[in-house]
């Protein structure tokens, strides 16, 4: 149950006679009617008030639950006087306070509270009648708004001179309602669905009309239980708060715990912890042998250009400690092609699909909103092949460095923010997973440069990016369990 659930069912509960006892010393709700109706008779004859249309009785159908004996069911229209508030041309509201402008209430003033910060302000000539003034105690209601706002409603109880808006309705509640008790009743209505049951629908706004409003039945207990069915809902209600706390938290637990979960298995994964050692493995510093050996023949054959050799990795560059077997290494060192694509401007049509950094999703190729180029040296130069990554090289702080591996399921070459890089003899998913692990983010943002809002990481820093090599045997079984973790992950969020 959310707390906006336990809220609406502590309501119900108190408007239904269920949240406190009925005392039988109390006044009935029924004499507090005959009150009302001798108050206006009154009124009526000393001219303070006009004669209201006689409202239609409550039909049997139209009670959705049992009430107390001594409780009525009352027309909100019989209990309550209704003001619509007043409606101005949109260039008389004014943002900025002035003494000759009347601050006036809007849709976004009725909030949990009275929200003074969305009033807007506007002349007095627009105020016609006195009853368009806010008076303490008045009832303010959203009546012309989304669907999941209509009906939100706040109380005024403030005595500054203020006036409300054409979307708004006060409701003045007569002397026999408590209005904090009206308050929440007119909470648990709209909670209910009652006030949309009947309200008009345009495209985007749902309105209620003073008379669905009159029309819509209230449940009114005696005065004394009113009071006390608001005490009691305020005594709930802080430790409601602290519960929708508590379900905010567990929220937030619950949407970062797929992405610290895959944060924790390619950790977990780079430092050799997912998987067991297994002794007939060929050791990686006898794969890095072979990595360079294939090297060397690609670069005789013309396939690859030789490079300039990197320094030697340091301890400094080892920030934690691998099984044996492994060892570490640099990117420089175990791939080939790291070079830029094309700076070529692409278009809606051509030869062939150009990926951009907007297609690098989550480690693998998004191949929507594609972009094609018919340039046929960039064709050639750029061209991607099996199991080639991509690396961000420009773009925000968050998102340089996000890689990519292509996996042929179309033709494509790559843009110039983009960098290829070609993994030789070792295995391109490991290399992935490596490289979308938080260790490789990090060490990202220590070598990234800035300018204008940019961060960049270039072709050479990132040749002298460190990482844990595993014997190759093992890279395979750290692939498939990360993948199956990964699987897990997916079906949590």
């Amino acid at each position: 149950m959310t707390a906006q659930d336990l809220k609406n069912a502590i309501l119900q509960l108190a408007v239904q006679g269920k949240l406190v006892p009925q005392d039988p010393n109390d006044e009935p709700a029924s004499e507090l009617l005959k009150q009302i109706k001798a108050l206006k008779e009154r009124f009526i004859k000393e001219g303070k008030i006009k004669r209201e249309k006689t409202l239609a009785p409550i039909a049997d159908d139209e009670i959705p639950f049992d009430i107390p004996e001594n409780w009525e069911w009352v027309k909100i229209g019989y209990l309550f006087t209704i003001v619509r508030g007043i409606t101005f041309p949109s260039e008389a509201k004014k943002k900025t306070p002035s003494s000759d402008l009347v601050p006036c209430a809007t849709t976004g003033s009725v909030q949990n509270h009275y929200n003074s910060e969305a009033d807007v302000f506007v002349s007095p000539e627009y105020v016609k009648r006195d009853d368009q003034w806010l008076l303490p105690r008045d009832i303010i209601m959203s009546t012309a708004n989304s669907r999941e706002l209509v009906g939100k409603t706040c109380i005024w109880n403030e005595s500054e001179r203020k006036t409300f808006g054409g979307f708004l309705t006060v409701l003045r509640p007569a002397n026999c309602v408590y209005p904090v008790f009206a308050y929440y009743a007119l909470m648990s209505i709209k909670a209910s669905g009652a006030f949309l049951k009947n309200a008009t629908q345009t495209t985007n706004i749902a309105n209620i009309n003073t008379q669905v409003l009159s029309n819509t039945i209230f449940p009114l207990p005696p005065l004394a239980e009113q009071r006390r069915i608001v005490a009691k809902i305020e005594e709930l209600m802080p430790l409601v708060e602290k519960y929708g706390k508590a379900e905010e938290r567990l929220t937030t637990l619950n949407d970062e715990f797929p992405d610290k979960l895959r944060k924790s298995i390619l950790q977990q994964a780079i430092q050799g912890k997912l998987t067991e050692r297994d002794p007939a493995d060929e050791p990686a510093s006898e794969l890095l042998k072979r990595i360079r050996e294939e090297k060397d023949r690609l670069i005789k054959e013309g396939k690859i250009k030789k490079e300039k050799p990197l320094p030697p990795i340091t301890e400094e560059e080892m920030p934690f400690e691998i099984p044996d077997g492994w060892t570490w290494a640099s990117i420089g060192e175990t791939c080939a092609n790291i070079q830029y694509g094309t700076s070529e401007k692409s278009s809606p049509k051509g030869r062939i699909a150009v990926l951009r950094m907007g297609n690098l999703q989550n480690g693998r190729i998004d191949y929507s909103n594609l972009v094609y180029s018919s340039n046929e040296y960039d064709i050639e130069r750029c061209h991607l092949d099996y199991n080639d990554l991509l690396f961000n090289r420009t773009n925000s702080k968050e998102l340089v460095g996000k890689t990519a591996i292509y996996k042929a399921e179309i033709p494509a070459i790559y843009a110039g923010y983009l960098i290829r890089v070609t993994p030789v003899v070792l295995n391109a998913d490991f290399l992935n997973y490596v490289m979308q692990s938080q260790y490789f983010k990090d060490c990202c943002l220590a070598v990234k440069t800035d300018a204008i809002g940019q961060s960049n990481i270039n072709a050479e820093k990132l040749k002298r990016f460190v990482f844990p090599l595993p014997p190759l045997a093992e890279q395979q079984r750290i692939v498939d369990r990360v993948n199956e973790l990964l699987a897990v992950c997916d079906e949590l969020k």
